[in-house]
């Protein structure tokens, strides 16, 4: 038995040598996925800028006009609006340049394709505050979908279409991530009477594939009409024209739509519901752009804030797509609106040990957009969230206005969504949010430690955060050690675990320090620190401890 016990003790620090051994090679990474290295601006296109106002189309739609239809029920001094109220691609690339220099390296826009031309008349009465109240509302958010091979006529100008957005985008260093959707048409039924354009569906002809034809989802026939078929009989969200997964036509028809925009500029897709198609569709889907455009990047909406319950599109076998970081966002929120919280909260969220995700570097943090509130957050809770998204691991995503704190706390139906335009962003340096946001954005750009490092911790609590991006791999070593305090006092920091002795450099001034046992740090109120070490990492618990995060980042360790 003592024979037996000390050969498995042998085995066992042989198989621990080995485990040092690999470690010290120094592949040590979050992510070799090239679109971890961007960050996004969002913009709902029609509430930035109207660069054009000959594309507005103002005596659109009689008596259902399309353009501004004010929300009814606005208190005193708030505003809100259904109808389309102007912005445009040359809004959008007007502004490339205040949009790079803030930092960011993508835009993300809202679906571009052709919308109808009425404001809809079924569903309930829009309301202030309502949820799902459609009745009076526009297409201007361009989820209504008609024809998904012709562009929405509100977005371009002579000499500017998709294709030319994109490639000028591109001269500006912007990639263009366009949103998409596949599960839903536009709202389809409860009209009084039917109109020219709501629940109809054409392709890239100008045939019509599709007409709901103001019929209850119950109702349709798809049996003996065949513009029945294309959608589902069980009905889904709102009055929307549910699309049949079931149907080859479906995915044949948006297959072939979004390889048109993808050969047109589009850079990534954002996936709107993601969670309202199965595993089977989206895979099929994933399967057949990436034959197109390999290893092409996809992340997708899945409003659930239960890690265990969203994960599962982001496996392999399910298509592989990245995510909208929820489970993440509600931690966020919960920290950076509210004075005197715990950075500990963030750390039940990250999932970077043995989580559900196939790699939770790849997934999309933000703490609001569009279908939510707004963060309702002081200026210092932005700086805070902003130095702590452009740090920390994920691929970091804001909404447009975001930077000034633009209609902070409101909802859908409530100003979330309402127009930004020229003069705001011309005021925006002037917020106390803009120019943290700038110094941090622009700093993860260059950092590819902080663009796709592994996170190791040594701590998340109270006011302050201090832990290391560490990349080492592909011939590219850099480790980020940062520190945020989003106290109202300045607060030094003392930071001695894993940390390498050598030259340490100030990521922000540039000024190098020798470093041995410990270092120290004065971090301002609301501020961040971030110093850069390049050597390779000799510690021995340094090395173990980067060996088993990188073992336990992903159940799919292959």
């Amino acid at each position: 038995m003592k024979r037996l016990t000390a050969l498995s003790s042998g085995i066992a620090l042989w198989l621990a040598a080995g485990a040092v051994a690999d470690a010290r090679a120094g592949d040590w990474y979050g992510t070799a996925e090239p679109f971890a290295r961007e960050s996004v601006y969002f913009v709902l296109t029609d509430r930035f800028v109207n660069g054009d106002p000959g594309n507005d189309h103002r005596d659109q739609g009689g008596a259902q006009h399309s353009f501004d239809r004010p929300t009814p029920g606005a208190p005193a001094g708030m505003s809100d609006n259904v109808g389309y109220l102007g912005g445009d691609f040359k809004g959008v690339l007007d502004n490339a340049g205040y949009i790079r220099d803030l930092g960011f390296t993508s835009v993300w826009v809202t679906p571009i394709v052709d919308n109808p031309d009425e404001a809809f008349t079924g569903g309930d009465p829009v309301a202030w505050n309502g949820a799902f109240t459609d009745r009076g509302k526009t297409g201007y958010h361009g989820y209504w979908g008609i024809n998904f091979y012709k562009l929405d006529e509100h977005l371009p100008s002579p000499g500017l279409d998709f294709a030319g957005f994109t490639a000028g985008m591109k001269q500006q260093q912007l990639d263009v991530v366009l949103d998409i959707v596949a599960n839903h048409g536009s709202p389809s039924y409860t009209m009084p009477s039917a109109q020219a354009q709501y629940g109809k569906l054409w392709d890239a002809q100008g045939k019509l594939v599709a007409d709901h034809q103001n019929l209850a989802p119950a109702k349709l026939d798809p049996e003996h009409n065949p513009l029945h078929a294309f959608y589902n009989r069980g009905g889904g969200l709102a009055q929307l024209s549910d699309f049949n997964e079931r149907n080859p036509a479906v995915l044949e028809y948006l297959v072939g739509a979004y390889e048109q925009w993808i050969d047109q500029g589009a850079s990534a897709f954002r996936v709107d519901t993601i969670a309202w198609m199965p595993h089977e569709f989206w895979k099929a889907f994933a399967d057949r752009i990436r034959a197109k455009r390999p290893g092409f990047f996809m992340f997708g909406e899945n409003f659930n804030y239960d890690a265990a319950s969203i994960a599962a599109h982001t496996w392999p076998r399910n298509g592989g797509y990245s995510l909208l970081d929820f489970p993440l966002k509600a931690k966020l929120v919960e920290v950076f609106e509210k004075a005197g919280s715990d950075y500990g909260q963030i750390a039940q969220a990250l999932y970077t040990e043995d989580g559900p995700y196939a790699n939770p570097y790849e997934l999309m943090t933000f703490y609001d957009n569009h279908d939510m509130a707004r963060m309702k957050a002081s200026d210092n809770g932005f700086i805070d969230a902003h130095n702590w998204l452009f740090t920390a691991r994920g691929i970091p995503v804001i909404y447009y206005g975001s930077e000034t704190g633009f209609m902070r706390g409101t909802a859908e139906h409530g100003g979330n969504r309402n127009y930004y335009g020229q003069e705001r962003i011309d005021q925006g340096p002037r917020s106390p949010i803009f120019a943290p946001l700038r110094k941090i954005a622009n700093l993860r750009r260059d950092s590819i430690a902080l663009q796709r490092g592994l996170q190791l911790n040594v701590s998340l609590k109270g006011d302050a955060a201090a832990f290391y991006r560490i990349y080492d791999h592909d011939g590219q070593r850099q480790t980020a050690l940062v520190l945020l305090n989003k106290g109202d006092q300045p607060t030094r920091m003392r930071v001695s675990d894993y940390l390498e002795s050598g030259s340490w450099r100030d990521a922000f001034s540039g000024k190098s320090q020798r470093v041995r046992r410990q270092l120290q740090a004065d971090v301002p109120a609301h501020g961040v620190r971030v110093f850069l070490f390049e050597g390779e990492l000799r510690r021995k618990d340094t090395q173990e401890r980067l060996q088993a995060l990188m073992q336990r980042k992903s159940p799919f360790n292959e």
